[in-house]
């Protein structure tokens, strides 16, 4: 297996859908076009080389998913009842659902 297809192979394991095409440019050069969608994003990159084009997807597949991670890890604050008209409802810890009202956590 050529090192491209492990990053292809990888991609896909990880729930991407990814294609590649080879193409020539004005000046009768080939180049590489991969591109891979998924969590609805779309990353299409083009290189000279198809492991180059593979890698530099791989590159910017992975910082989107870093940022994913950073922001979920961020504190997220609770929204405050009366506060720009968001009814907060209690939710029970145990189950998610919001609780029908007039129903207390025990």
């Amino acid at each position: 297996m050529k090192d491209w297809e492990v990053v292809a192979d990888n991609l896909k394991k990880a729930g991407w859908s990814v294609g590649w095409v080879s193409a020539l440019d004005v000046e009768g050069r080939t180049i590489w076009i991969v591109d891979a969608h998924g969590y609805g994003k779309r990353f299409i990159v083009r290189a000279d080389e198809i492991l180059t084009a593979f890698v530099e997807l791989q590159s910017a597949i992975h910082e989107f998913a870093v940022s994913l991670k950073v922001r979920d890890l961020k504190p997220k604050k609770e929204p405050q009842a009366g506060k720009k008209g968001i009814p907060v409802r209690p939710v029970d810890s145990l189950n998610p659902q919001p609780l029908p009202p007039g129903r207390k956590i025990q």
